[in-house]
């Protein structure tokens, strides 16, 4: 099951504080989150007891990627059961036309301060100045979201980093969009997949990266830049957090510049979810930067 399935079992589409402290001489993640992708091939029938799984490992927030056949409602209620919050969600690219205020209502009851366009549907990103018709979209979205309260954003893949006629879509993104009305959830894995260092954009675009993926990798892979959405279901050299190549504390050490608000654990295909999960936890708990 890829990410755009499992988004399509949404029934209803639907700000916290920052995601990190001083603490003594160094930061440290507050709330460490979880991107509910990782498990969703467990517990498929008992959200609520996958939710109190998640809780009990130690996780403080959530990052929904589809409702699993619940109403807003019932999710609201869920995560109040199990003393989560949802500060964000993924919401597939076609919901942000006609169908986008219902999906900013659903953002409401459930809590969820952002919400998150997680890939651009491939006849869209591939026809002739695609990326540029993708950020017009994204600020008209942005603009309604933020009248409602809510702030816009976008995750990225690897193949934001691939040149489309000499300039990579990624800062096409950054360039086109309105930094007010959408703001990036940079994927730490992904962009380290397309060759490219996540401290030069902190650098270059300061405040604009308020939610992070935090995943990690045994060693470079090779990956074509077609993009296909499946390839983290098959990535071998995807790895829990901590236990890879990727420099966290480096990385971290800039969180203030970038703006990160919340950092979201994730593993496309973990062997064992729930003990993938749990292992990336303690690392980040313990993290200091």
């Amino acid at each position: 099951m890829d990410r755009r399935t499992f988004l399509g079992t949404m029934t209803a589409a639907t700000v916290l504080p920052r995601g990190f402290a001083l603490a003594a001489d160094n930061h440290k993640i507050e709330k460490v989150g979880l991107q509910l992708y990782t498990v969703r091939e467990v517990m498929k029938s008992d959200l609520e007891g996958k939710l109190a799984k998640v809780a009990e490992i130690g996780y403080r927030e959530v990052e929904f990627a589809g409702y699993e056949n619940h109403t807003p409602g019932e999710i609201r209620a869920m995560l109040e059961r199990s003393g989560l919050a949802a500060p964000a969600a993924h919401v597939e690219y076609k919901s942000l036309g006609e169908k986008w205020p219902s999906v900013l209502d659903a953002a409401h009851v459930i809590g969820h301060e952002y919400l998150v366009n997680p890939y651009i549907d491939d006849q869209v990103r591939k026809q002739p100045d695609g990326w540029k018709r993708a950020a017009e979209t994204f600020n008209r979205a942005g603009e309604a979201s933020q009248k409602a309260g809510i702030q816009f954003a976008y995750h990225n893949h690897w193949f934001e980093f691939t040149p489309v006629n000499g300039k990579l879509p990624y800062d096409i993104l950054l360039q086109e969009c309105d930094p007010k009305l959408v703001k990036m959830e940079m994927d730490l894995c992904w962009i380290t997949v397309g060759g490219q260092d996540p401290l030069k954009y902190f650098a270059q675009y300061p405040g604009r990266f308020p939610l992070v993926h935090v995943k990690d990798l045994t060693k470079m892979p090779n990956v074509s830049a077609s993009g296909g959405q499946n390839l983290g279901d098959t990535l071998s050299e995807m790895t829990e957090v901590g236990s890879g190549m990727i420099d966290w504390k480096k990385i971290f050490a800039q969180s203030d510049k970038a703006g990160i608000e919340h950092y979201f654990v994730e593993h496309d295909h973990p062997k064992d979810p729930f003990d993938s999960a749990r292992k990336s936890y303690e690392y980040l708990a313990k993290l200091r930067f």
